[in-house]
């Protein structure tokens, strides 16, 4: 096979390509790893904790008496800003009510049936969003992992002419890394797609919160929400004022009257137990890649609104679009096994580049056992620690 002369622009690519590479790979790494073991995070959840009540559907009654019992559970503390209620979907057929201050498993009959204990899970998909960092910090950075692994994809094309025409092309000789190199090349090819629905989507979900950090600091005097209010719906107006528990079986009622199609995975109570409390619903609708459309209710039930993520503007059903596009969960199983495929495809992309690169230098008599003995830890010490379990960042200071 001739080789292909080298432009300044393909120098230039190279180049480009390395030094991101380098620059963020072991977060990279990490964060592609995360992200395709956190592709069954529902799945993850029932392994983890077994014994926890699962059904097919909860009655509004029942859910009325967990929400008032974990009202009423909280007198005397601090009050939560929202009190969520995940109803049983066919993926995580359990309900769960989650405050400021606990998050407990609910029985079919509305009694609560023990805490939450899904540690394991929850630091997962943590170290995905965030990498375990204060929320504003680590999201940026995960955005900005995005956006290089989007470089990095689109200058290993420009840097490789012949990519794609050498697309099933695989050099049997493996010496001086040619294989490895090969292997790299073609695997980036035939997961290019995904590859760059996967970078831009993250990309935008963290760059958005940073953005809207900014713009809520220059326009809305640092009300973030404010922001986002026209996407995902504005806060109620603040009423503390202690009230009773909001009416939970009439707005379900509703929705199961007006909405029978709608599937309901979840009930958030803005400010609950205060005169100002509102109630809004979730509800996933079947063949979109929306997360759910958003319903909301007065605290006596009455109905005030549908947000429009399902009809609205584009701009807002690509918003509702974009974490079901980069999580996997719009297709069921089928859908969930193809993304962990190509996730471990893409972290293995992203564990060969940083061999192929010590490689080269080791050929050029620049021998860094160090550095590559770091690499080894990366690649294979991330996988060991995931699988030891949760790290607490408290433990290692």
């Amino acid at each position: 096979m001739s080789a292909v002369p080298q432009t300044s622009t393909v120098k230039q690519a190279l180049f480009a390509h390395a030094a991101i590479g380098l620059i963020a790979g072991a977060l990279l790494y990490i964060v592609s790893l995360t992200g395709t073991v956190a592709v069954f995070f529902q799945e993850w959840q029932r392994f983890e904790q077994q014994r926890a009540p699962e059904m097919g559907r909860i009655s509004p009654q029942a859910v009325q008496r967990a929400v008032e019992a974990v009202l009423a559970s909280e007198n005397g503390k601090p009050p939560s800003a929202h009190l969520y209620v995940h109803l049983p979907v066919p993926e995580l057929p359990r309900t769960t009510i989650t405050t400021d201050h606990q998050a407990v498993h609910v029985a079919a009959d509305g009694s609560l049936a023990g805490p939450e204990e899904i540690a394991w899970s929850d630091f997962i998909v943590a170290l995905h969003y965030t990498l375990n960092l204060p929320a504003l910090v680590g999201i940026s950075i995960v955005g900005a992992l995005g956006v290089m692994m989007l470089a990095l994809a689109l200058s290993g094309v420009v840097a490789h002419p012949r990519i794609f025409r050498d697309a099933f092309r695989l050099r049997a000789r493996s010496h001086g890394g040619i294989g490895l190199a090969d292997w790299h090349n073609r695997l980036s090819v035939w997961t290019l797609p995904f590859t760059i629905a996967i970078a831009l989507t993250g990309a935008v979900i963290g760059m958005a919160t940073i953005t809207a950090f900014g713009i809520g600091a220059s326009s809305y005097g640092g009300d973030v929400e404010k922001v986002y209010a026209p996407i995902f719906g504005e806060e109620g107006k603040p009423d503390n004022t202690p009230a009773g528990a909001p009416n939970i079986v009439a707005v379900l009622d509703y929705m199961h009257a007006h909405y029978p199609h709608v599937r309901l995975s979840y009930v958030t109570l803005h400010d609950p137990g205060t005169a100002g409390q509102h109630i809004q619903v979730l509800g996933e609708h079947a063949r979109r890649l929306i997360y759910g459309e958003s319903y909301t209710f007065g605290a006596s039930g009455q109905f005030h609104g549908v947000l429009g993520m399902a009809d609205g503007a584009l701009g807002k059903q690509a918003a509702a679009s974009n974490y079901r596009l980069h999580f996997g969960n719009f297709g069921g199983l089928p859908v969930k096994i193809a993304y962990a495929l190509f996730g471990l495809v893409l972290t293995a992309i992203c564990a060969t580049g940083s061999y192929i690169w010590l490689g080269k230098r080791e050929r050029r008599g620049i021998n860094q056992p160090r550095l590559r003995a770091a690499w080894d830890a990366v690649v294979w010490g991330t996988p060991l620690m995931l699988g030891s379990g949760p790290i607490d960042p408290r433990a290692m200071i």
